[in-house]
C-alpha cells in the first residue's frame, strides 16, 4: 500500500529479537510505536488518514498523519477530508485503524507479513468490550502478532512517576486529554476503576473553542486559522486564569497588566510600494508628450474639418445647380425630372439645401443668420401646411380632414422649437452663470472656496432634513431620531389613490363571500391597486442637482474636501475597503481569548456539556469509592497527579489546588503535581513496564484468543504493581 508521508523509516528492526515487545500508545491525538526499554518512541505522528485521488493517473494514495504540504498540490483532496479511528476516546473506525497500524509498523522497519513480537497497546479506562475485541481481532488476524496486552494510558504515567517519586501509591491520576478528561483514584499502586470518571471535554474542544473565537473575530483571516496553527497558538499562547471573573474584569478595563497579557500575531504582509513625486524633468517630459499629442489630435481634427467642408460645399453647389435646372425645366416634365435625380418635390430639395447650408456654416464657425433661417422656415412652413389660412367654407371635406392633420402637425412642430428655444435660453444662463463664478474664483480664491463650502453646508443640511421627513414624516420621538409613524404623510398621490382603492375593496369585499375577479371591472381595479403601476418617486430635485455641481467643484478646487456620505449608504464602509491596507490589518491580537478558551475544561457548560469541571471531577471520584476512609481520601488528595496534553497550560495546578481545597474540608492536605512529561510518560511507563520479567504472564497469546473467544476478554486486567 502506498504511504505518503515525510516519516524515514527505521531500519533496526530486524536487531531485536522476537521476545522483545512493541509499545503503542494509542491516543486519539497522536499515535506512538517504539520498543520496550528505551526512553523515546521509535515513530510519532497523528491519528488521522486522509486518501486523496491522484490529479494525473487517478490512483488513490493514503497519507496518514501530517502530510508534506509541497506534495499535496498534486492530489485532489476535495472529496477525502482527514479521518479519525476514533469517537470521542473509543476506536470505533477499525478500517481507518488498520491504516494507521500499517503506516506504524512500516516506519518502525517491519517487512513481513506478520509482527512476530509482543504488542503491549494502550486503551481508555474502562474501554468497552467490542471495541478491545476488534482490537485484537485486527491484531491476531491480520498481522499475527503472539501476545497481546492492554493497559490504560494514565495508568502507566501515574506507575512511571511513582517510580520517579513524584507521587505516592494512592494517589489521584488527572488526565485531560485530546477528546476526553479522566480521573482515576490509584490505592496501594492500582487503579480503582469503579472510582473513575470522565468529562467528555479535552484538547480537541479547546482548539475548536479559540478556532471559533478567532475566525468570528477575523472573518476576513478565515482561511489562516487552520487546525495546525490554531492548535500551536492554544499551545503558546493560552493559560488558566487564577480567577476567571477577576480576569476578565482586567481586560474589559483595558488596564496596563491586561494589554501586558495581550499577544500579537503578525500575518504575512507586504508593505505596498511608495510612488516617488515626479521630478522637475519627468513633469516637462509628460507635458511636452502631451503637447504633442495634442497637436497631432489637433491637426488630425483641422483635416477631418476641411474634409467636411469641402463634401458640404460640393452637396451644396450640386443642389443649387438642381435647382437651377429644375426652373428651366416645364410644368408637365417636372416628375419625369425629379424621378431620375431621386427626389420627390422641389421642397423636399429646398429643405436639402437649408440643411446643407446650415451643417456648412456649423461646420466653418459662423454665426447663423437668423433672419434668413426664419424666412426660409416660414416660407417652408407655408408651403408644408398650406392649407392652414384657408378658411373652411373654401374647402372640401378632404382638404378639411388635411387641415386637421396640419393643424395637429404644426402645434406638435411649434411645440418641439419652443422647449429647443427654452433649452436654448437654459444654456445661456448657464454659460453666463459659469462666468460669472470664474470671474469670482478669479478675483478673490479663498473667499470663493469660503461661499461654496457655507453653500455646501445649507445645502446638504437641507437634503438631509428632506430626506428624514420623507422616510419618517413630521413625527419624531424627541431626540431626533426615527419615530414609530412611516411615510403615510408623504405618499405620492398615485399611493394614496391605491391605498384608498385597497382599504375600500377590504370594507366591500370581507361581508360575504369573496367573489374578487368574477367580472371584468375586478381586473381593471386590480391592475389600479398594483404596484407595477406606481409612477415612484419623483425624479432627482433641484437641491440635489445643485448640491452634486458644489460637491464636483469642491473636489476640484480644494483637495482636503471630504464630500459627506449619505445616510443610511455604505459609503463609509466601501472608503474603508479602498483605503490601502497596513500592517495593523494583518496583525491577530490575542487577548482574553487565552484564558477564555482554556476555561471550558473547568466549566463544561459553555460548550453545552452538561458534566462537571476538572476540579470537581476529583471529588466526584473520590465519593464514588466505597470506603468511608477519611485517612485514605487524605492520602487522595495528598498525591493528584496531573498528566495528559492538557495539562501543560500555565497556572493549571495552581487553578486545581484552589478548586479542590473548596469542595474538601478545612485543613485537608491538598497536593497537585504535574508529570515529569505529560505528554511522553504514558508512552514511557509502558516501555518500562514491559521490561519486567512479569510482562509475559500478563498478556494472552493468539492460542488463548483462537481457544477462549471474545468473552475471555471482558475479565482480562492488566496488573500494574508486579
Amino acid at each position: 500500500m502506498p504511504f505518503i508521508s515525510k516519516i524515514q523509516r527505521q531500519s533496526d528492526y530486524t536487531l531485536f529479537s522476537s521476545a522483545t515487545p512493541i509499545v503503542i500508545d494509542n491516543g486519539a491525538s497522536y499515535f506512538r510505536i517504539g520498543w520496550a526499554g528505551e526512553t523515546q518512541p521509535r515513530v510519532v505522528f497523528r491519528s488521522i488518514v486522509q486518501r486523496p485521488r491522484h490529479k494525473a493517473t487517478g490512483e488513490i494514495v493514503t497519507i496518514v498523519g501530517d502530510h508534506d504540504p509541497a506534495l499535496m498540490k498534486y492530489f485532489d483532496c476535495s472529496r477525502s477530508g482527514p479521518r479519525s479511528a476514533f469517537d470521542s476516546n473509543v476506536v470505533y473506525q477499525f478500517e481507518m485503524m488498520e491504516y494507521i497500524l500499517d503506516f506504524g509498523f512500516d516506519r518502525l522497519g517491519a517487512t513481513g507479513s506478520e509482527i512476530d513480537h509482543p504488542v503491549l497497546i494502550t486503551e481508555c479506562v474502562c474501554n468497552p468490550i467490542q471495541s478491545r475485541s476488534k482490537m485484537a481481532e485486527l491484531l491476531f488476524e491480520t498481522y499475527g502478532v503472539p501476545s497481546i496486552a492492554f493497559g490504560v494510558d494514565a495508568a502507566f504515567s501515574y506507575k512511571y512517576n511513582q517510580q520517579h517519586g513524584v507521587c505516592d501509591k494512592d494517589g489521584l491520576a488527572l488526565c485531560p486529554g485530546f477528546n476526553t478528561t479522566h480521573v482515576i483514584p490509584f490505592v496501594d499502586g492500582e487503579p480503582i476503576y469503579k472510582g473513575c470518571c470522565r468529562t467528555n471535554v479535552g484538547g480537541f474542544h479547546v482548539t475548536d473553542y479559540l478556532k471559533q473565537l478567532l475566525s468570528l473575530k477575523y472573518p476576513y483571516h478565515m482561511a489562516r486559522f487552520t487546525w495546525e496553527k490554531v492548535d500551536d497558538l492554544k499551545m503558546e499562547h493560552c493559560y488558566i486564569a487564577p480567577d476567571y471573573a477577576s480576569e476578565a474584569r482586567l481586560f474589559q478595563k483595558k488596564s496596563k497588566e491586561a494589554k501586558e497579557k495581550t499577544r500579537c500575531w503578525q500575518l504575512p504582509w507586504i508593505p505596498p510600494p511608495t510612488e516617488e513625486p515626479p521630478s522637475e524633468e519627468e513633469i516637462a517630459r509628460k507635458a511636452a508628450i502631451r503637447e504633442r499629442q495634442g497637436q497631432r489630435l489637433r491637426e488630425m481634427a483641422e483635416a477631418k474639418r476641411s474634409s467636411r467642408i469641402n463634401e458640404l460645399e460640393n452637396e451644396l453647389h450640386g443642389l443649387e445647380f438642381l435647382l437651377k435646372q429644375l426652373e428651366q425645366v416645364e410644368d408637365s416634365d417636372i416628375p419625369s425630372f425629379l424621378s431620375e435625380t431621386g427626389y420627390v418635390s422641389r421642397q423636399e430639395i429646398e429643405s436639402a439645401r437649408i440643411k446643407v447650408t446650415q451643417s456648412l456654416r456649423k461646420a466653418k464657425g459662423e454665426p447663423k443668420s437668423e433672419q434668413a433661417e426664419t424666412e426660409k422656415a416660414d416660407s417652408g412652413i407655408n408651403e408644408k401646411y398650406s392649407l392652414i389660412n384657408i378658411p373652411d367654407d373654401m374647402l372640401s371635406p378632404e382638404q378639411l380632414v388635411e387641415k386637421k392633420k396640419q393643424l395637429s402637425l404644426k402645434s406638435m412642430s411649434d411645440g418641439r422649437q419652443r422647449m429647443k428655444q427654452k433649452r436654448y435660453e437654459e444654456e445661456l444662463e448657464r454659460e453666463r452663470k459659469q462666468q460669472l463664478e470664474e470671474e469670482k474664483r478669479l478675483e478673490n480664491p479663498e473667499l470663493y472656496l469660503e461661499q461654496l463650502r457655507a453653500k455646501y453646508k445649507d445645502l446638504s443640511e437641507k437634503v438631509d432634513q428632506r430626506k428624514r421627513l420623507k422616510t419618517n414624516g413630521d413625527h419624531s420621538n424627541g431626540n431626533n431620531l426615527s419615530g414609530g409613524i412611516g411615510r403615510g404623510e408623504r405618499l405620492s398621490a398615485s399611493q394614496r389613490e391605491r391605498m384608498r382603492l385597497l382599504t375600500t375593496a377590504a370594507f366591500d369585499r370581507g361581508k360575504d363571500e369573496d367573489t374578487f375577479g368574477a367580472k371584468d371591472e375586478d381586473w381593471q381595479l386590480y391592475k389600479l391597486m398594483s404596484k407595477d403601476n406606481d409612477d415612484g418617486d419623483e425624479g432627482p430635485d433641484e437641491d440635489d442637482t445643485e448640491l452634486a455641481r458644489i460637491s464636483s467643484k469642491l473636489q476640484d478646487l480644494d483637495p482636503t474636501f471630504v464630500p459627506k456620505p449619505e445616510t443610511g449608504s455604505s459609503q463609509p464602509a466601501e472608503a474603508s475597503r479602498g483605503r490601502s491596507l497596513t500592517k495593523e490589518d494583518f496583525q491577530i491580537v490575542i487577548g482574553v481569548e487565552r484564558f477564555r478558551c482554556p476555561e471550558i475544561l473547568f466549566n463544561p457548560n459553555w460548550m453545552a456539556v452538561d458534566q462537571a469541571g476538572l476540579d470537581e471531577m476529583a471529588g466526584v471520584s473520590i465519593r464514588r469509592l466505597s470506603c468511608k476512609d477519611e485517612e485514605l481520601e487524605k492520602r487522595l488528595t495528598s498525591s493528584i497527579l496531573v498528566t495528559g496534553g492538557s495539562s501543560i497550560f500555565p497556572g493549571m495546578i495552581e487553578r486545581l489546588e484552589a478548586g479542590i481545597r473548596m469542595i474538601r474540608p478545612c485543613g485537608s492536605p491538598i497536593k497537585v503535581v504535574r508529570a515529569l512529561d505529560p505528554i511522553m510518560d504514558a508512552w514511557r511507563g509502558a516501555a518500562a513496564y514491559a521490561t519486567i520479567p512479569q510482562f509475559h504472564s500478563q498478556t494472552f497469546s493468539r492460542m488463548d484468543y483462537f481457544e477462549k473467544g471474545e468473552d475471555w476478554l471482558r475479565s482480562y486486567q492488566l496488573k500494574y504493581s508486579l
